[in-house]
């Protein structure tokens, strides 16, 4: 991926080292069943606890902490966290400006261990999320190098995947669609809970592939390889290879992300059209 010497977003806060006080709300996270898999696996936490976390159950409100400072200038992995932000901003600022309204920039957070933030305690162990009560975006760094022990994923267009698909859902937030989602959600059952889940992660993996087309038509970010970097990714994150790797199958009932080849279609979708309308999860006949 082509991105050193592209423009850095001011809007990143470094955390890293630093703590303070939760209060409460829900995430949005790449990937809830993966966060509690590897959970489970190598933090010892109860893999209902971090899915309840994850939904924002069980978080008292308290107060959030203040201020956060810029990462270090030599920090080659923030810088390209950073530039990776920017060229979101960029993309999204000009699609809605295209469409007569106005983006309004999330901010990233870089924490290690844990972070607090408008949606409860942060940690290492939920991996990168959105939250929409503060319309931030999180990430503990140390989840790039699990992807690539773990997952055996690696690539920076990878690495970028993740955050776009992060900065989906705050796209997601600004037209309303997260709200909509979370209303629906309140009424409905718990499978229907989790097919409306779903269908917003899989608008968010088309929403990643959406910047990654305009991107590269404006910047030329993209190298060969990079696509099937990011396709290899969404294949490893999908719900049934997880609970195969977890259980030994797949319950599809209790999918919340979308199987791989519902992501990695639905990210197709997104990088070879360019279009947000292409991204209609919820109309679609088939996922």
């Amino acid at each position: 991926m082509k991105w050193e010497g592209n423009r850095e977003s001011d809007n990143v806060e470094d955390r890293r080292g630093g703590g303070g006080l939760p209060i409460g709300g829900g995430t949005i996270g790449i990937g809830s069943v993966v966060i509690a898999l590897l959970a489970s696996l190598f933090f010892g936490i109860d893999p209902s606890t971090v899915l309840n976390l994850l939904s924002g159950g069980g978080l008292a409100p308290q107060q959030v902490q203040a201020p956060a400072r810029q990462p270090p200038a030599g920090d080659q992995t923030a810088r390209f966290v950073s530039t990776v932000l920017a060229d979101t901003e960029d993309t999204w600022g000009r699609i809605f400006s295209e469409g007569g309204a106005t983006y309004q920039q999330p901010r990233l957070v870089l924490f290690s261990g844990q972070t607090p933030t408008a949606c409860g305690t942060g940690t290492a162990a939920t991996g990168p999320f959105y939250c929409p009560g503060d319309r931030k975006v999180y990430i503990d760094l140390t989840f790039f190098r699990m992807m690539r022990q773990r997952f055996h994923v690696s690539g920076e267009f990878a690495q970028a995947y993740v955050i776009a698909h992060e900065v989906g859902h705050h796209v997601q937030n600004m037209m309303g669609i997260m709200q909509q989602v979370d209303n629906a959600r309140r009424r409905g059952s718990q499978a229907q809970a989790n097919a409306l889940s779903v269908k917003l992660e899989l608008q968010a993996d088309c929403f990643a592939g959406v910047w990654a087309k305009n991107a590269d038509q404006a910047r030329g970010i993209l190298e060969a390889g990079d696509v099937e970097a990011a396709l290899n990714a969404a294949t490893a994150i999908g719900d049934d290879a997880l609970q195969r790797q977890s259980q030994g199958y797949a319950v599809p009932d209790s999918f919340t992300h979308g199987s791989s080849e519902q992501r990695v279609r639905w990210f197709r979708r997104g990088i070879e059209s360019g279009r947000v309308s292409a991204c209609n999860t919820f109309k679609a006949a088939r996922l």
